[in-house]
């Protein structure tokens, strides 16, 4: 405890965040760590695509999401970048990477004596224990905190047990068949377990300090993932691996446009009224709509991001290959995944637009029954057009709003900048003072 004492002596004490705080370079920093995951979920499943991978998949995703979420809670209290945090969240990060690295053998044979299913066990133990022990340091202050922590900690227990077992029991199973359903029943049980505590404790007993914070968090979070995806279509498809070809080179045009709009769907509009209305609310109301709108809704535009590079991949991946001819039909799985992928992204960006906003773009429902009947005819299509048929679509989307939405647009995007170069203004006018010289320095 001494040395612990000394140790939180020189490097400084844990600092709260404060209401008008921003996201700090070493949670950037940390989402990069975390961002891997999907990287490896969409690897490990682009393996071998089937029903039962994309299920165990999603799974994967929605128990780390809520690791990621308990992550934001307890920036919104702390400074992660500030004092000797950033060394105990290292131990987080070095947790959350063997999770990560050993995910693909969480989901594989579920009879054999691999080591993986342990391992994300143990990281997902040292991860919430160090989410914990940060939270109750930062909390002794304020005991209502700590019995609301002790209140919420039979989830981290249970969810815990729930992992170990899931990763013991299945190897004394001779049955692959019975063992995959015992391990696919106990992660679907560590989920509801997760999701259903957070809805049921709702906005009760918790803080949203930084409005800013929160939703620039999540924001990043976006980005990086779609970032992701299209750092896994590069490498699953194998354009590096091939000589350019007009259609190889058009595929990668399409993927780099077709997620760029997308980026414009949420970014554009939707995001930035929805920070206004975040900040906006207080008390309750700001952490049930921070709850629902970001930590729960933002899990399903994810998920559809990783579903259509899975599709992307698959579908580049023939256009690149020389064997394969251009008038080939997509991939049988290619294509729902595709078109499901963005469906998925664009319904949940539909109703994080209802929870913050209270409207609805019937622009994006027309898109979405769009997609859908498009699904059948695209099937049938060479991969490089039910790209461009997709593209089209949703940069067709974009353009549409861009138009209907031209006053709002504008009135939106007027306050946001106003806003902008209030805050730039302020800051230089503090930085200015490092220009003033010390008044015992004698003139030049």
């Amino acid at each position: 405890m001494v040395g612990g004492n000394r140790w939180r002596g020189k490097l400084g004490p844990a600092v709260s965040i404060a209401p008008g705080a921003r996201v700090d370079k070493f949670e950037v920093f940390f989402d990069l760590v975390f961002v891997f995951s999907f990287f490896i979920i969409t690897r490990a499943t682009a393996i071998k695509i089937s029903g039962a991978s994309l299920f165990d998949a999603m799974l994967v995703l929605a128990v780390l999401w809520w690791v990621w979420v308990v992550h934001s809670v307890v920036a919104t209290r702390i400074r992660l970048g500030e004092g000797f945090v950033p060394a105990l969240m290292v131990v987080a990060m070095a947790a959350l990477f063997c999770f990560s690295l050993s995910l693909p053998q969480a989901f594989g044979q579920p009879t054999s004596m691999a080591a993986g299913p342990m391992v994300v066990a143990i990281s997902y133990v040292v991860i919430r224990a160090t989410h914990l022990l940060l939270y109750w340091h930062v909390a002794q202050e304020r005991p209502g905190e700590r019995r609301l922590l002790l209140r919420y900690s039979p989830e981290l227990m249970m969810s815990t047990a729930l992992l170990l077992a899931a990763a013991l029991i299945p190897q004394q199973i001779d049955d692959p068949g019975r063992a995959a359903i015992v391990r696919d029943g106990l992660w679907v049980t560590v989920i509801l377990l997760q999701y259903g505590v957070g809805l049921v404790a709702g906005a009760w007993g918790w803080m949203l300090a930084s409005a800013e914070h929160w939703t620039e968090r999540y924001d990043l979070i976006l980005i990086i993932a779609l970032g992701e995806s299209i750092i896994s279509v590069g490498v699953g498809s194998n354009l590096l691996g091939q000589p350019p070809t007009w259609a190889a080179v058009a595929a990668a045009v399409l993927g780099i446009v077709f997620t760029a709009a997308l980026w414009w769907a949420h970014f554009d509009v939707i995001g930035p009224a929805a920070r206004i209305a975040l900040h906006a609310a207080q008390g309750r109301p700001r952490v049930a709509m921070a709850l629902h709108a970001y930590a729960y809704l933002y899990l399903p535009m994810i998920a559809g991001i990783i579903l259509f590079a899975l599709g992307a991949e698959s579908i580049m991946h023939d256009i690149a290959e020389p064997s394969v001819p251009i008038t080939e039909p997509a991939p049988g799985h290619s294509v729902p995944l595709l078109f499901g992928g963005v469906i998925c992204y664009l319904a949940a960006s539909m109703l994080f637009q209802l929870r913050t906003l209270h409207t609805l773009s019937w622009s994006r429902l027309g898109t979405v029954l769009v997609l859908a009947a498009a699904i059948p005819l695209a099937t049938h299509l060479p991969g490089l057009v039910a790209l461009t048929l997709l593209t089209a679509i949703c940069v067709g989307m974009v353009a549409l709003e861009v138009v209907v939405m031209a006053d709002a647009r504008r009135a939106l995007r007027e306050a946001v900048f106003a806003e902008k170069t209030t805050h730039e203004a302020h800051e230089v006018a503090f930085r200015a003072r490092w220009h003033e010289k010390p008044s015992d320095e004698p003139p030049t």
